[in-house]
């Protein structure tokens, strides 16, 4: 932030939102400021070209596999699935994937108490294990998320008890789509091993 930016001249304002005199800032604190701000700057116009790559990737992918469908007399049907795509000389390999993420409505405490109900009914013994599980399962992250593989995890108990079941149907009615997350990567193979390498576009991972 220069003295210009600001709607009072000769100040700076800190991260709590409070003006300083520029002449009480030390120098090294100038120089930080303005090493942070330029990478910071440049970091952003770095994601922008990457997210605008990705977007011209993800339909130059949907465009092929619509081309190649239309040779079938299929058409365009959107741009869900998941797809790999090779280079005929195998180097490069792209993968595109469309990762869904499941939720739960209120059917879901519908089947909580289903199972508390069974849990309540059985002996004791065994099915204080089970009580631990379930808990477990319906406990929720520090996003207030519950997680949907636990829950899922209790359809594969081998249980036959009628308000079980009726609980594990409730599990599934209660299920949906939240939303579609579409994923583009890419790889190269390598000469020596075969194995195919990722390219990172992660700055992190490089």
């Amino acid at each position: 932030m220069s003295e210009q930016q600001t709607s009072h001249p000769g100040y700076w304002k800190d991260a709590s939102g409070s003006l300083i005199p520029v002449s009480k800032i030390k120098e090294i604190d100038k120089v930080r400021h303005k090493t942070v701000g330029d990478i910071c700057r440049q970091a952003e116009q770095e994601s922008a070209r990457l997210m605008a790559f990705k977007t011209v990737s993800m339909q130059a992918v949907t465009d092929f596999i619509n081309t190649s469908m239309a040779e079938y007399g299929i058409k365009p049907r959107g741009t869900k699935g998941n797809v790999t795509l090779f280079t005929f000389d195998g180097e490069y390999k792209i993968v595109r994937q469309m990762a869904e993420t499941l939720v739960f409505d209120e059917r879901l405490m519908a089947a909580k108490a289903l199972i508390d109900d069974c849990i309540t009914g059985w002996s004791k013994g065994s099915n204080d294990n089970i009580k631990v599980m379930v808990n477990h399962a319906f406990q929720v992250d520090q996003q207030g998320k519950i997680s949907t593989g636990r829950v899922l995890g209790l359809r594969s108990l081998k249980i036959t008890d009628p308000n079980w079941l009726l609980a594990m149907q409730a599990i599934s009615d209660s299920m949906r789509v939240g939303s579609t997350k579409p994923y583009i990567r890419f790889y190269k193979r390598d000469a020596a091993s075969g194995d195919y390498l990722p390219i990172s576009l992660d700055v992190a991972a490089i």
